[in-house]
């Protein structure tokens, strides 16, 4: 159950994060559902073996390069997906950052932790 509210709560703000954020499009609530899923499913699969390969990039840079991978999955994500537009690598850092902050914020509160 939590896995669906969790879905739902990155597509609600995979949405709303549309209209607010110049350079980011996502043309239905269903195409932002597909960005979640697919997020999710690169989240799980390929970005472990990124961080896995990019190891000494990040301890020297301190951590900031895991920024730059949450970017290329978004990208990676824009790729995959009709319904979803990002204009450029910075406009997908952003959208990264915000998108993690927000679905932070909401899953603490609205997941239960059972």
């Amino acid at each position: 159950m939590n896995l669906i509210i969790k879905l739902l709560i990155s597509a609600i703000v995979v949405f709303v994060l549309s209209y607010f954020l110049p350079g980011v499009q996502v043309t239905d609530l269903t195409g932002a559902l597909m960005v979640a899923i697919v997020l999710s499913l690169l989240n799980t699969f390929l970005k472990p073996v990124l961080v896995l390969l990019t190891i000494p990039v990040t301890f020297f840079t301190l951590g900031l390069f895991l920024l730059v991978i949450n970017a290329i999955l978004i990208l990676i994500c824009d790729y995959f997906i009709d319904e979803f537009r990002v204009d450029g690598f910075l406009t997908a850092l952003i959208f990264s950052v915000l998108l993690s902050i927000s679905q932070s914020i909401l899953n603490k509160i609205f997941v239960s932790e059972d």
